[in-house]
């Protein structure tokens, strides 16, 4: 193997992450003349085209996107290692890398996020807000916080706290438009989708007394948006009946900007998890940040079980606004 056979490997995968030789060349300080003959020896080292080459663009190869998947696993054991090597200083620095639902993330993990940073000054964050679920490997997050259990059994759940959802809309919606009191009356209203990757999540399942019922949101009849935090604008707006977490609606409820709808059919979830690598090495930074959480989550969502009556999701009684931790769920 060449002597730095690792340093060509990095550019190769920072040439296929950028589409371009010359920028993957500057993020590592090479010139464009260097990287490309380090790219040339790379191929002719391994007897493969790596790339299919334009004027405009860089296209692996089929050869190159076999490469390319074992140079990323490859790289990144080699990075867990170095990790595993400083393990024991326990330091909390570097980057965290962590993804989260829009509404949830710009909101109450922002706050906690700015809490853990300013106890670890060495710390960088790097936060991805997005109501699809982001692909942990190929987006390099340490940490996602998910409603729900993933489906792939190379992650890791741990589950944080409850979860349900609620049927609401502002008092003005209501005021205008009446509140549904069974699915069925649901056809005559208007409605804020999220839209995800996989598609809008314009169907609504319920259960009330152990009878099944759903609803399929007419996509005409509905303002869309792929951001949870702008569909909450918008319901709080008037703009229709949203479906959101309870995480994501707990503080308009207490405060009454929003309405819960149908309260009496409810839907099972699964909670919120934090998802991680089953056989990634977790840096101390990522450890530390978990701990932080699962305390976190652990004050709020008894505040939120206080507050709200879990099978229906409608608030109790108004909440104590002295208490610290009611405060500390509703910011």
């Amino acid at each position: 193997m060449a002597t730095d056979r690792l340093g060509d490997m990095r550019l190769f995968v920072e040439t296929a992450a950028a589409g371009s030789l010359s920028a993957a060349g500057r993020k590592l300080g090479l010139s464009a003349a260097a990287a490309s003959a380090r790219l040339i020896k790379l191929e002719s080292a391994l007897r493969a085209r790596l790339f299919h080459r334009s004027t405009r663009q860089l296209r692996l190869t089929e050869e190159g996107r076999v490469y390319l998947a074992h140079c990323e696993i490859a790289l990144r054991a080699i990075d867990d290692a170095e990790a595993a090597l400083q393990a024991g200083q326990q330091a909390v620095r570097g980057k965290l890398r962590i993804s989260a639902s829009a509404d949830f993330g710009r909101n109450l993990l922002n706050d906690w996020l700015e809490e853990f940073s300013a106890a670890h000054p060495d710390l960088k964050i790097a936060l991805t807000l997005s109501d699809s679920l982001s692909n942990l490997l190929h987006d390099d997050i340490d940490l996602a916080i998910r409603f729900g259990r993933p489906q792939d059994g190379a992650l890791v759940a741990r589950h944080l706290a409850p979860n349900w959802r609620v049927l609401c809309a502002s008092p003005d919606y209501i005021a205008r438009r009446g509140a549904p009191r069974t699915p069925e009356d649901l056809a005559r209203h208007d409605f804020i989708v999220l839209v995800t990757a996989a598609g809008p999540l314009n169907q609504f399942h319920f259960i009330k007394n152990e009878t099944a019922a759903s609803f399929t949101v007419p996509l005409e009849r509905a303002w869309e948006t792929n951001d949870g935090a702008l569909a909450r604008q918008w319901a709080i707006a008037g703009h229709g009946i949203a479906r959101k977490t309870i995480w994501d609606a707990a503080d308009d409820l207490r405060a009454g900007r929003l309405k819960v709808l149908l309260p009496d059919y409810r839907v099972s979830e699964d909670g919120v998890h934090a998802v991680f690598h089953g056989t990634r090495y977790m840096a101390p930074r990522v450890r530390r940040l978990l701990d932080f959480l699962v305390a976190r989550f652990a004050d709020a969502g008894a505040a939120l079980t206080r507050d709200f009556d879990i099978e229906a999701g409608r608030p109790r009684q108004p909440p104590d606004v002295t208490d610290p931790v009611a405060q500390a769920c509703a910011r």
